[in-house]
């Protein structure tokens, strides 16, 4: 015999008493009770190393059986991979099943053609790519290497596409490394404040200009550290995946965990987890973060907060 259930919370999900039709017998019902004790597995602080030289094609940091998500993902919302391209004729084929990725170049050169004009590419570059099929990445005498953070699991979390190139949020951005030095160069010779999270160069485009973000939802943002000196600790409930671009002698604590830096790793920081960066190197450091902040500044739900005084 079944016990009584006191306590609304103890209630298993409800279905329809009587169901007229299909569409009414698909109807469950949960209580305020037992409505939000969902559990879902944490998002792991990880570090992903870059494929070994001479291995070419596309390699994911994929933490989807951690994760539980069906597909594969870095954190519930991004997907981080490194591509490396062979010298040649033979470009790679590439659909970005995104609303659009993040690239960074980290050595060699390249050509980049398909669903948009095509532009060459070489070191220290960044560009942005609207979703799209058909994209080809050619590589140049040395071929490339090249890491990229898209919002696929967010799309495929949903079972949606990107929107048609005509009706796209974004276009296809580049960002030169000379340009990029040119506008470092202008943040280094201004101040900071104490509540500025360091100095750091944030891309936007001509059509997110006004949220300041990279695309709708992804915020890209290329930060330093002096020798010497940290970026104190903070949280934010945005996911980060950060690229080391230099630094010896660096390292990340998130949460408990010391993440010593490796040449071009990438680190994954959870939600709302405590971190910091330090540069305890004679030389200064930079890395490449792109966050889920675009979302999060659209829900009003960012929450950053620095967990040290300046």
């Amino acid at each position: 015999m079944n016990e009584t259930v006191t306590d609304m919370a103890d209630l298993p999900m409800q279905h329809p008493g009587a169901p007229a039709s299909a569409a009414q017998a698909r109807a469950r019902f949960f209580n305020s009770g037992n409505a939000f004790n969902v559990k879902l597995p944490e998002v792991p602080a990880r570090l992903f190393s870059p494929p070994p030289e001479g291995q070419f094609g596309v390699f994911d940091c994929d933490q989807s059986e951690a994760l539980g998500s069906g597909f594969a993902a870095t954190t519930p919302l991004m997907l981080a991979r490194y591509v490396r391209i062979a010298p040649g004729d033979m470009p790679l084929p590439l659909d970005v099943r995104a609303t659009g990725a993040v690239w960074y170049v980290i050595s060699g050169s390249g050509r980049l053609d398909g669903a948009f004009d095509g532009f060459e590419f070489g070191a220290g570059d960044v560009f942005l790519l609207p979703g799209a099929t058909g994209y080809r990445l050619a590589g140049g005498p040395e071929g490339a290497l090249l890491w990229s953070v898209g919002n696929e699991p967010q799309l495929a979390f949903e079972r949606a596409e990107p929107a048609p190139v005509v009706d796209a949020s974004i276009d296809v951005v580049h960002y030169p490394a000379a340009e990029i030095e040119r506008q470092f160069a202008t943040i280094f010779s201004t101040g900071t404040r104490d509540e500025t999270s360091g100095r750091a160069l944030i891309f936007s485009s001509d059509r997110q200009a006004a949220a300041r973000n990279l695309t709708p939802t992804l915020t890209l943002s290329f930060n330093t550290l002096s020798p010497g000196t940290w970026q104190r600790s903070h949280r934010h409930n945005s996911a980060a995946v950060t690229l080391v671009v230099q630094g010896e002698g660096c390292h990340s604590v998130v949460g408990d965990a010391h993440c010593p830096w490796e040449p071009w790793a990438t680190l994954v920081t959870p939600p709302g987890a405590p971190h910091s960066h330090h540069n305890q190197g004679v030389d200064g450091a930079r890395f490449l973060i792109v966050q889920d902040g675009g979302l999060h500044y659209h829900a009003r739900t960012m929450g950053f907060a620095f967990l040290e005084a300046a």
